[in-house]
């Protein structure tokens, strides 16, 4: 089981950099402009939530500065046969402080979500999520549905327009901040049976990927 990210009531530890950006990407991304050379760090400020406590999730910038990611360890939500009634919905918020070349700014562009899922027939399945950087109206939530009987990997992805898009102010410190969740409704299936939702991973073979779209600042 992962155990990569310490975060306390108030604070995080977990610090990652991102190297340089290749030559491939000095080339203008599709969701923007091209991203910046410089290293991006990621401090986790805080990490709320059922489906996320501290110690089982991790963090990574993408080498070429495109994208990060989050690896989750004990994200499950479950109803049926020997479930709580609060096993049926998880959820996980995560501030996270992003720091970027002087210059520059970000969106995120796209989300993809992966996991799997066993849901017993009648069983369905939700996944959910949506963002916002502090001070600003969270993004809609969007959201996933999936039907019994299920047992595979599950993929969805959530796209913000171009036009659309929300960058983080120049210049001012806001955290961004992830909201997630994950329910299971087994009222339709057979009670003697255990329907689960999972966005988690051993291994760090599963994981969220945020795509940055990048920005110039305004000179002053």
């Amino acid at each position: 089981m992962l155990r990569t990210l310490g975060a306390g009531a108030a604070a995080a530890s977990l610090l990652i950099l991102a190297g340089a950006a290749s030559p491939a990407s000095a080339q203008a991304s599709r969701f923007g402009d091209a991203p910046p050379d410089g290293k991006i760090t990621i401090n986790v400020a805080t990490v709320n939530g059922s489906g996320c406590r501290p110690g089982s999730a991790a963090v990574a910038v993408a080498p070429d500065n495109t994208a990060f990611t989050v690896t989750y360890s004990e994200y499950l939500a479950q109803a049926g046969k020997d479930s709580r009634p609060t096993d049926s919905r998880k959820n996980c918020q995560i501030a996270l402080n992003v720091q970027v070349p002087q210059g520059f700014t970000y969106a995120i562009a796209r989300a993809d979500y992966r996991g799997y899922a066993q849901l017993a027939p009648g069983a369905i399945g939700l996944q959910q999520a949506g963002y916002y950087f502090q001070g600003s109206a969270q993004t809609d939530r969007k959201s996933h549905r999936f039907t019994g009987p299920y047992d595979a990997n599950w993929q969805s992805s959530d796209e913000t327009g171009i036009d659309a898009l929300v960058y983080a102010p120049c210049g001012e410190k806001r955290y961004f901040n992830i909201n997630t969740e994950l329910r299971v409704d087994a009222k339709g299936s057979d009670p003697k049976l255990t329907s689960f939702m999972a966005m988690d991973s051993t291994d760090g073979s599963i994981n969220t990927k945020y795509h940055f779209a990048w920005k110039q600042c305004p000179k002053p």
